[in-house]
C-alpha cells in the first residue's frame, strides 16, 4: 500500500519560516514526482510546487514563487517545502501527492495523497 506522511505543520509568524515534509512509501518505481498541494475551506486544491526524481527539477506557482523552496532528503522518497516569509494567505491545509513520472516538468496529474497538515499564518 501506498501511503504519503506530511509533518511540520503548526503556527508561524509573519516573517518567519517553517519546514514542512513528506515521507512516500510502498511503491516500486523508481521514477517519481511530488507535488506539494494546499486547500482552504471553500476553494479548490491547489498545485503549489513539485519536484522530479528523475532529474531534480521542481516548479512553482506564482503565488510561492520566490518564498517557497522544494527539495529532496537523503533519501529520494522524502521531500521537504520550506517556507519562507510567509503570508496570512498561506493559511491552509497542505498535502502532499505521488505519481510515477519521468518527464522534466511538473505532471498534471497525481495518484496518491497524504492525509494533510495544517498551516497557520499569523502574529
Amino acid at each position: 500500500e501506498v501511503q504519503l506522511v506530511e509533518s511540520g505543520g503548526g503556527l508561524v509568524q509573519p516573517g518567519g519560516s517553517l519546514n514542512l515534509s513528506c515521507t512516500a512509501s510502498g511503491f516500486t518505481f523508481d521514477s517519481y514526482a511530488i507535488g506539494w498541494f494546499r486547500q482552504v475551506p471553500g476553494k479548490e486544491r491547489e498545485l503549489i510546487s513539485c519536484i522530479s526524481s528523475s532529474d531534480g527539477s521542481s516548479w512553482y506557482a506564482d503565488s510561492v514563487k520566490g518564498r517557497f523552496t522544494i527539495s529532496s532528503g537523503n533519501t529520494k522518497n522524502t521531500v521537504y517545502l520550506r517556507m519562507k516569509r510567509p503570508k496570512p494567505v498561506d493559511t491552509a491545509a497542505y498535502f502532499c501527492a505521488l505519481v510515477k513520472w519521468v518527464g522534466p516538468t511538473c505532471p498534471d496529474l497525481f495518484d496518491y495523497w497524504g492525509q494533510g497538515t495544517r498551516v497557520t499564518v499569523s502574529s
